[in-house]
């Protein structure tokens, strides 16, 4: 049984957490992963589609190992990589979790140090966050 499935007493809700960390990252890079491809192209589409991501990757599924209960798991799953906007991580993070199976999802915001210009600018562009 995986982790994020299965109910677990006393194990607190997903929530979004203090971003504010983030300050100063303008692009950030988000890990999460879903149980099938299918759901990960759900998640990828409605993210691209409502301006909450610029882009987002979906990988080949592989197997993720993790102790859950003091049990060994393990279950396949899609690795997601989402490109943003540090203004759009709390929005991002709130519709993912409402979209994610899991009881306890990954969810890590990466900030992006460089890159390119023309592509920091495309994504700033496409994911540009609540107007003031």
């Amino acid at each position: 049984m995986s982790p994020d499935e299965s109910p677990s007493a006393g194990t607190p809700a997903p929530q979004a957490a203090d971003f504010s960390a983030l300050a100063g990252h303008d692009v950030v890079v988000v890990l999460t992963n879903a149980p099938d491809m299918l759901l990960a192209k759900r998640i990828a589409h409605i993210l691209v589609e409502e301006q909450l991501a610029a882009c987002v990757n979906l990988g080949q599924s592989g197997l993720s190992m993790y102790m859950w209960q003091g049990a060994l798991e393990g279950a396949d799953e899609v690795p997601i990589t989402i490109k943003t906007t540090g203004a759009q991580v709390p929005r991002m993070v709130e519709r993912l979790l409402g979209l994610h199976p899991y009881e306890v999802p990954e969810v890590l915001v990466l900030p992006v140090v460089g890159g390119t210009r023309s592509y920091l600018d495309w994504v700033r562009a496409q994911a540009p966050g609540p107007q003031a």
